[in-house]
């Protein structure tokens, strides 16, 4: 398959721009780019370490995700949460444009980087990464998420494993996300530069932390949509 290709463009009102190309194997969504070669100490696996990390610190040297979201943190060390921006996203055959804090441009672009940088508890949200949706809302969000879930459920069942149809495991799921949210944020917090960048990472986890206590109240909302699928009998 061919490559995957995404651009986050950033234009701030005092005529900075930022560009941000992400490349991404067409297959299992692996990063194409290499890891920066020369990477801070905020980056190394045991510097704030999450503590449900699998990772061997003697075989990986370096946090996947904080060197994945290194050259953004750099370039944006100096922007303030609340600056205000213009973003430009390229993705399959569209352009989105929105009008955004930099928290917000910055958080939509971590969420692909997050998903997309080999740490063992992001690795889930690829798929979510392959269907991007900048600047999704909340309803939106969940439903993509729930969806994710569901049809991770379907690819067990047809290799032959159990499969959660009640979305009991999502709440573990996302509770090892939270952890890996907090690490990074501490990661950051400790290099003691502008907030915009720690902010972003806690919309992401406002996120995380939220979607299992309003998981079933979203789906419940959303359960009349469904009613053709619950009332109508399959032609199988």
């Amino acid at each position: 398959m061919e490559p995957i290709y995404y651009q986050y463009r950033f234009k701030f009102n005092n005529g900075r721009e930022e560009v941000f190309d992400i490349h991404l194997d067409g297959v299992n969504l692996s990063p194409l780019e290499k890891m920066p070669e020369k990477l801070p100490e905020w980056t190394r696996l045991e510097f704030h370490k999450c503590p449900n990390c699998p990772l061997d610190p003697l075989e990986v040297f370096y946090c996947p995700l904080a060197g994945r979201i290194e050259p953004l943190v750099d370039k944006m060390s100096n922007v303030v949460s609340f600056d205000e921006m213009k973003v430009e996203v390229t993705l399959d055959e569209r352009i989105v444009t929105r009008d955004a804090t930099a928290q917000e441009g910055i958080s939509a672009l971590m969420g692909i980087i997050t998903a997309t940088s080999g740490c063992p508890h992001t690795i889930f949200f690829k798929p979510m990464a392959r269907f991007h949706l900048p600047f999704a809302n909340t309803e939106e969000t969940f439903y993509r998420a729930a969806s994710m879930y569901m049809l991770g459920q379907y690819y067990r069942w047809q290799a032959g494993k159990s499969a959660d149809m009640d979305l009991k495991g999502i709440h573990s799921f996302y509770e090892k996300v939270a952890a890996v949210n907090k690490g990074i944020a501490d990661r950051l917090r400790s290099e003691q530069r502008e907030d915009g960048s720690v902010n972003a990472i806690v919309l992401l986890d406002m996120f995380v932390k939220t979607m299992p206590m309003m998981l079933d109240e979203t789906l419940e909302g959303l359960r009349p949509l469904f009613t053709p699928y619950v009332n109508t009998e399959l032609d199988l």
